[in-house]
């Protein structure tokens, strides 16, 4: 799934909408098929964690791309890429080409549209954006530290905490911090989590390669994410890999180096 930091980019891509007439839309999710943006301006587009939000007019469209979401640009008329009934939203903007620029959101996991009043209550769920110029660490912070109980490891992927870090941040934030996603949160040091993840984040967040190794040569930008079975770069014990329990979408993947983050000891 995209991380905050892709989200980021994908916003940073997609800057041209604004001020631009919208001249078709079609809005393939059943709840929302009969919202028509034609005739409207885009007026804003923002990310939020892993959230991205279109504003028309008084209406917001929000979207999350979850696993296989993607968006493509291209002229309208000219073939898709990707097979049609993919397709979930698709507009077209005003250019001064012969051919208006035709978005197409394919595969999205989430589609709704709302009136724009309505999204501090809707969105107040979520926590801090990590990614925010002046995030809020500190009410990250206490969200985090008012679950003493929950494994680290599931506190830094909820979203309710802090928006914006998925799998692969958690999985190399905690292992550069030395801890093993598994230990409760009132055993950790969160501070530092958080200001590693903030790094780390910021760090990547224009760049085309996600790199939290300091090296960008293919194979070499992760300490443990995906290296099930490689040596740590540190020690050179091999990585292991195993699933961190959880409910719906705290239920992850987790790798760790045994002797770099050793877990806990119950």
């Amino acid at each position: 799934m995209p991380e905050g930091d892709s989200l980021y980019q994908l916003s940073q891509r997609l800057q041209f909408m604004r001020d631009r007439t919208v001249t078709a839309c079609s809005i393939r999710w059943p709840s929302y098929a009969t919202v028509d943006f034609t005739g409207l301006t885009c007026d804003r587009v923002w990310p939020y964690g892993k959230h991205l939000f279109m504003q028309f007019g008084t209406n917001v469209l929000h979207t999350h791309l979850k696993m296989e979401g993607t968006w493509a640009i291209h002229r309208a008329g000219t073939r898709w890429r990707k097979p049609g009934h993919t397709a979930r939203v698709v507009l077209q903007l005003d250019d001064d080409n012969s051919r208006d620029i035709e978005l197409v959101g394919h595969s999205l996991g989430l589609v709704e549209v709302f009136p724009l009043r309505e999204y501090a209550e809707r969105m107040g769920y979520l926590g801090p954006d990590i990614l925010e110029s002046e995030w809020d660490k500190e009410e990250a912070l206490r969200r985090i530290e008012s679950q003493p109980e929950m494994e680290i490891g599931r506190a830094l992927l909820d979203q309710k905490n802090v928006a914006g870090i998925g799998n692969e941040y958690r999985a190399e934030v905690c292992f550069i911090a030395g801890v093993h996603p598994a230990e409760k949160v009132c055993d950790v040091d969160v501070d530092k989590l958080l200001m590693i993840a903030r790094k780390l984040m910021w760090a990547n967040r224009e760049s085309p390669v996600r790199v939290t190794t300091g090296i960008k040569r293919a194979g070499e930008t992760s300490y443990v994410f995906g290296r099930n079975n490689k040596p740590c770069r540190r020690c050179g014990t091999l990585i292991v890999k195993d699933m961190l329990g959880g409910e719906g979408d705290l239920e992850r993947v987790i790798w760790w180096c045994p002797k770099c983050q050793p877990g806990p000891v119950r």
